[in-house]
């Protein structure tokens, strides 16, 4: 059936498209649809990605930024040199696929174990760090002028709203407790300055090759804030897939990471970033458990889903780390 709506689909928008072959639902991605096809021309095949929302999914979370805004973001970033997939065709009525956009597929890796542990990943793992902070800067720099319509929360209002959902599951936690209070204490009040912010930036939404980061992925928590916030969130533990000792991603060090931001012209505040980790790491326990309510509460038992939920008490024992640490 999908097969069918691609050929249509993409017979109106690409020229000299004969249709599509190699249609595979890919793995990964717990609000949305991924799907890899090939589009057929005589000059021969190009790689393709359809990413839309589910049929019958509903309305999207509140924190995301649209499907719309989604591509229109990764268009600019690709247009300013980024690694970002280039946007084919973003999705209309007349489609018939729902929302969403096609782009063009990046040849690399996502899985973030194969790029921690396997030996063709070796020699550039130890760059990736540095590459993430100018890449970040990048994102940073982004003409506001230029950019979609997108959410702006002040770190207040970011602890309320990360109140307000924990609170929501009914699922009692006192380690979340302690840290929503903690992030009260310690909230840095305003940034100096208010860019686009990607929102999950972080190992897991790159596509890495041998010569390093090809793509950002996943732009559907992107909005306005605190620049920090995505440094603090690429260090969270759960990103570091067991390599705890290498805080960024489980590939590099905060020193790297901070070096590549600064040499693109940016300034780091490192306890800012302190701060947003200790945030990220109660977001995502807190998404955890909303993962865990929705495959409770919808018809569509995923268990991926189930198992994203299961995942709430790693973050409990990563805040304990952060907020109690041992000598």
């Amino acid at each position: 059936m999908i097969e069918e709506e691609l050929t249509r689909s993409v017979a109106a928008w690409y020229p000299g498209a004969t249709g599509v072959a190699g249609t595979l639902k890919l793995s990964g991605g717990a609000s949305q649809e991924t799907w890899s096809f090939e589009i057929m021309t005589p000059a021969g095949n190009v790689g393709a990605i359809l990413r839309r929302a589910p049929k019958g999914y509903g309305a999207a979370p509140s924190r995301a930024a649209g499907l719309d805004a989604e591509a229109a973001l990764m268009q600019l970033a690709h247009q300013a040199g980024l690694p970002s997939p280039r946007v084919l065709h973003v999705l209309s009525f007349d489609d018939d696929l729902g929302p969403g956009f096609i782009m063009q597929r990046v040849e690399g890796e996502t899985i973030a174990r194969k790029i921690l542990r396997d030996a063709q990943f070796a020699d550039v793992r130890p760059k990736l760090a540095r590459q993430l902070g100018r890449i970040a800067a990048g994102i940073h720099g982004l003409p506001r002028a230029n950019l979609p319509p997108l959410r702006q929360r002040t770190s207040s209002e970011e602890i309320g709203e990360l109140a307000r959902e924990y609170g929501s599951l009914n699922w009692p936690k006192p380690v979340f407790e302690l840290a929503l209070r903690w992030l009260r204490d310690h909230d840095p009040g305003l940034p100096k300055e208010v860019t686009l912010v990607h929102g999950d930036f972080r190992n897991g939404n790159l596509i890495i090759g041998a010569d390093g980061v090809r793509a950002v992925l996943d732009w559907e928590l992107a909005h306005l804030g605190d620049p920090m916030e995505d440094l603090g969130w690429i260090c969270v533990n759960s990103w570091r897939f067991g390599e705890i000792d290498r805080p960024v991603g489980g590939f590099g060090t905060l020193e790297d990471l901070f070096a590549g931001y600064e040499a693109a012209g940016r300034r780091v505040d490192a306890a800012r970033v302190a701060f947003y980790e200790v945030m990220g790491t109660l977001r995502w326990g807190v998404m955890c458990g909303g993962m865990m309510q929705r495959f409770r509460m919808q018809p569509d038992h995923s268990m991926e889903r189930a198992m994203i939920g299961r995942r709430a008490s790693e973050t409990e024992i990563d805040l304990l780390r952060l907020l109690a640490p041992r000598a």
